[in-house]
């Protein structure tokens, strides 16, 4: 590591003024479970999100949206084709885009996938579990798309990932890990009940997208993206029952948000 300044809770703050000051559009290709709700959080923190998976389309509408999230919940054979084309496209226009490796590592179909776009397609960020980071380093994967190692474990080889292929590698868990192999934040926020809900861990990814396109440093989008959902996710608990109503709660939330009160909030270290 190197001695590069930390980012700090305002630093978020900053970015979630840039967000709502310039409302980017978000390009998602992501999984048929999670495609509503990640684009109600978008919806909800001030990004327009765009559902465009089909390989007509997706390379053409990549090229002119703010960000692309590519999320490998539910693959199937045109959506794969409409992933390649729309991260091409990306690259090609300077358009920032986001890896979610859903289940790499536990699928070998996918985790091909995973590989093929991590190499050829160059992601701003690159947004997993543990065990789906280590996958993508060699190692076996998780149980489907639940994790068995923990974000701490999974730290060399995420460092080791963005720095070979010029990166953000964010690991979520209870203790969020991020690096762009020289830095490292640690973000300590968040609830239980995220993982209760379904689409969590793609809405991060699409809320990650969402501040790649309106600040230049992808440590900071991966940071301020895990932030905003991990203190939403805090306050909407408080008023919830269990986690039906933390749902409804947390879209409340991040529509709420204001950047005082995330950078109040932010556990940064």
């Amino acid at each position: 590591m190197t001695a590069a300044p930390a980012l700090s809770a305002r630093d978020c703050a900053a970015a979630l003024v840039a967000l709502r000051d310039r409302p980017p559009l978000v390009h998602c290709l992501t999984n048929i479970v999670a495609a509503q709700w990640t684009a109600n959080v978008l919806l909800a923190v001030g990004a327009a999100p765009a559902m465009v998976d089909n390989p007509t389309e997706a390379g053409p509408f990549a090229a002119v949206a703010g960000a692309v999230l590519v999320n490998l919940g539910t693959p199937y054979a045109d959506t794969t084709e409409a992933m390649h084309l729309a991260t091409a496209a990306a690259r090609a226009a300077g358009t920032p885009w986001v890896l979610d490796p859903v289940a790499a590592g536990a699928l070998a179909w996918r985790t091909e996938i995973a590989m093929r776009l991590l190499v050829e397609g160059s992601p701003a960020v690159v947004r997993g579990n543990a065990s789906e980071i280590l996958a993508l380093a060699g190692g076996t994967g998780g149980r489907g798309v639940e994790a068995v190692d923990t974000a701490e474990t999974a730290l060399p080889a995420a460092v080791e990932l963005a720095a070979a292929h010029a990166t953000v590698v964010a690991v979520s868990g209870p203790v969020d890990h991020l690096t762009d192999g020289h830095r490292v934040v640690r973000l300590t926020n968040g609830h239980p009940w995220l993982t209760r809900v379904t689409g969590g861990g793609c809405a991060l990814g699409a809320l990650i997208a969402a501040y790649v396109a309106v600040v230049d440093d992808p440590l900071l989008a991966a940071a301020a993206g895990t932030a905003t959902l991990t203190v939403a996710a805090e306050t909407a608990a408080l008023r919830s029952r269990g986690p039906g109503s933390f749902a409804v709660a947390l879209l409340d939330d991040l529509a709420a948000l204001t950047p005082d009160a995330l950078a109040a909030a932010t556990a940064v270290s």
